[in-house]
C-alpha cells in the first residue's frame, strides 16, 4: 500500500514535499481547496485513510458584550466552518476507499471546548462547535467502518499560544502552566502523538469521543 501525506494549511516547511508528502495551499473556508486537496491525495495514492482538521484562529481578551461585531463570526468560518469543509471533502473518499474501516477523522478543538475561557467567549463557542461537529459526523457514521473524533490540547507551546497570551496581555506564556497539573506546556510532537493514534486502526475505539490531550487543564 502507498503511504503519503497530503499536507494543507501548515507550516510547509516541517514537512518537505516528496514522494510521500504534496503540499496543497489553501484556505480551509474553501471547500473547493479541500476537494481539490483529497483529490490530489487520491490520485497519488490510491486512497484516503485519514485527515486531520487542525487549522484555527484566536480572538478575544475582552468580555462578550464587548467583542466586535465580526469576532465570532470570524472564529465560526475558520475553526468550525474548515473543520466541516475539510469533513464534507474528505469522508466520501474515505466510504469509497477499499477499506472504510481503517479510515479516521480527527479534528483538533481545545480544552476551550469543554471549558469556558476568561475573555475568549467566542473561541470558547467554536471550539464547543467542533466537538458538537465530531460527535455528529460519529453518529453519521455509524455503521460505516470511518470512525470521528475531537483531540482537546491543553496549553501547547505553538504561535496560537503566543497569540493567547498576547490577548492576555502577558510576556510569556508559560503562565498557562498553573492550569495544568503537569506544570508545563505541553509540546507539539506530545499532541501530535496522540492524533497520531487516533488515526491509527487501534484508535477506532475512540469514535464520537473527546480526547483530552491537556495534560489535566484546569480552568
Amino acid at each position: 500500500m502507498a503511504q503519503g501525506f497530503c499536507v494543507v494549511g501548515l507550516d510547509l516547511r516541517e514537512a518537505p514535499e516528496s514522494e510521500h508528502v504534496a503540499h496543497v495551499v489553501g484556505d480551509v473556508r474553501d471547500r473547493a481547496a479541500l476537494d481539490g486537496a483529497v483529490g490530489l491525495a487520491v490520485e497519488r495514492w490510491g486512497r484516503l485513510d485519514a485527515a486531520v482538521a487542525a487549522a484555527a484562529v484566536i480572538a478575544g481578551g475582552h468580555p462578550l458584550w464587548e467583542a466586535p461585531d465580526d469576532e465570532l463570526a470570524d472564529l465560526l468560518d475558520v475553526d468550525v466552518r474548515g473543520v466541516w469543509n475539510t469533513a464534507a471533502a474528505a469522508v466520501p473518499a474515505m466510504l469509497a476507499g477499499p477499506d472504510p474501516s481503517g479510515c479516521r477523522f480527527v479534528a483538533v478543538a481545545s480544552a476551550a471546548g469543554t471549558y469556558g475561557l476568561f475573555h475568549l467567549a467566542a473561541y470558547t463557542t467554536a471550539k464547543h462547535a467542533v466537538v458538537g461537529l465530531v460527535k455528529g459526523l460519529a453518529a453519521d457514521l455509524v455503521a460505516t467502518g470511518v470512525t470521528a473524533v475531537a483531540v482537546s490540547p491543553g496549553s501547547t507551546r505553538t504561535d496560537l499560544l503566543d497569540a493567547t497570551a498576547d490577548l492576555y496581555g502577558v510576556p510569556d506564556p508559560t503562565v498557562f502552566t498553573s492550569n495544568q497539573l503537569l506544570r508545563r506546556l505541553l509540546e507539539p510532537e506530545e499532541v501530535a502523538a496522540t492524533i497520531a493514534f487516533c488515526c491509527s486502526v487501534e484508535g477506532g475505539v475512540l469514535n464520537g469521543s473527546v480526547v483530552h490531550a491537556d495534560g489535566g487543564f484546569r480552568p
